[in-house]
């Protein structure tokens, strides 16, 4: 039947994007647990009181190294908000968290070029400048206040005890900690919980990628971008790039495929990265930030997210072309093209699911199942959230300090 050849047509393109990055996600991971496993979010609360650049810059740092799950990210956000950290560095750890962590990059250096992957690092902290800037204008104390008395009601995302939970191992220094007796669980715990908090965006991300390229046809893409006008297409491109990404409903690195897919249909580079930078946008996120901050204030965040999104990859645009940097061929040998072969993609993804079987073997022989099933429950002591010390593999339970 037809309509069953281009369901299977769908997904076989999906599966093939899937294939090529999955190495580079379990590398991603396993690094960005190793940092999480030796950072402690407790301790860096206390150290983001204001919107000034030192706390800007360890709101960055900090979300850098955390969770890249956007559920997660902004429960933490909130978390953090809830202890004292300002409500602009605050929301600056929402955009390092998405945007600054190491599967990202991977993932794009591998499905699209390492081009890609500048321009999100490059972006990046120029995104989360604009957004602290603009939150300085638009964003008054009367709002702010309010958005706290909502953020202290604790009401309901998603992720909340992933996000309650700080797994970092225990030691004084960071090599301390690294070298810590606990610090394998702890590693595990982490990456074992960030895939299974970002899993199911990144197969919605692979399955509409497949579909959008298997059945939507190119024309509709080409119109809407301006291919026929180029350099409109550059200012527009990173205007149209969050507007996609706000119905898309794919977060996190789940949106990597579906940007391959528009950059060959036609989306300008600024157009890609704009896109990439507008998960914190997506409606289910628009939804949580009005649970957490009330409507007033999730309406504010949606325009300045959007403005320091465009704005971020306008920069990025230009200076990209300036420096000759800038990709030219849309269509050029795309992954999910490809079909499977033994090469040394194969080759990566077997030694990387080997290492990814060890860190889920030792997972759940340190008794980690029952975290999986306290990943969407509420936090305890009113947000105040988990805390997960790992001595020698052993988990104690209790509320942060």
């Amino acid at each position: 039947m037809h309509w069953l050849t281009e369901i299977g047509r769908a997904l076989q393109m999906g599966a093939m994007m899937g294939w090529q990055m999955l190495w580079a996600l379990i590398l991603g991971f396993g690094l960005s647990a190793v940092v999480q496993a030796t950072v402690s979010r407790e301790k860096v609360a206390k150290l983001m009181p204001d919107g000034s650049p030192r706390s800007i810059a360890i709101a960055t740092g900090l979300g850098a190294a955390s969770s890249s799950c956007s559920y997660a990210a902004v429960a933490i956000a909130r978390a953090l908000f809830r202890k004292g950290a300002d409500f602009r560095a605050a929301m600056a750890f929402e955009f390092a968290s998405t945007n600054l962590v190491f599967e990202l990059g991977l993932s794009l250096i591998v499905l699209m070029g390492w081009r890609f992957a500048a321009a999100e690092f490059v972006g990046g902290p120029v995104m989360i400048v604009l957004l602290v800037l603009l939150m300085n204008v638009f964003v008054r104390r009367r709002l702010v206040d309010a958005a706290r008395a909502q953020a202290e009601r604790g009401l309901l995302g998603r992720m909340e005890g992933h996000a309650a939970m700080d797994m970092a191992a225990t030691g004084d220094t960071w090599l301390k900690r690294l070298r810590s007796p606990g610090a394998f669980t702890a590693i595990s715990n982490i990456f074992v919980m960030e895939w299974a908090a970002v899993l199911g965006d990144i197969v919605l991300g692979l399955v509409l990628s497949g579909c959008i390229a298997a059945w939507v046809p190119a024309a509709f893409w080409q119109q809407f971008f301006l291919v026929g006008h180029p350099a409109l297409a550059r200012w527009w491109g990173p205007f149209a790039g969050p507007l996609v990404a706000l119905v898309s409903f794919v977060c996190s690195v789940g949106n990597v495929p579906l940007a391959a897919v528009l950059w060959q249909h036609g989306l300008s580079f600024g157009g890609v990265i704009a896109f990439l930078f507008g998960d914190l946008i997506i409606l289910p996120i628009v939804n949580i930030h009005r649970k957490y901050y009330g409507w007033r204030a999730a309406l504010v965040l949606l325009v300045l997210f959007y403005v320091a999104m465009a704005g971020a990859a306008l920069a990025v645009e230009w200076i990209f072309l300036a420096l000759h940097l800038t990709p030219h061929a849309h269509a050029a040998r795309m992954t999910m093209e490809m079909g499977f072969r033994w090469d040394h993609t194969a080759v990566l993804n077997l030694i990387f699911l080997a290492i990814a079987a060890v860190l889920l073997w030792r997972f759940f022989r340190s008794g980690g199942a029952g975290m999986l099933r306290h990943m969407n429950e509420p936090m305890e002591d009113g947000g105040h959230g988990m805390h997960h010390s790992h001595h020698g593999g052993q988990h104690n339970h209790g509320a942060m300090h």
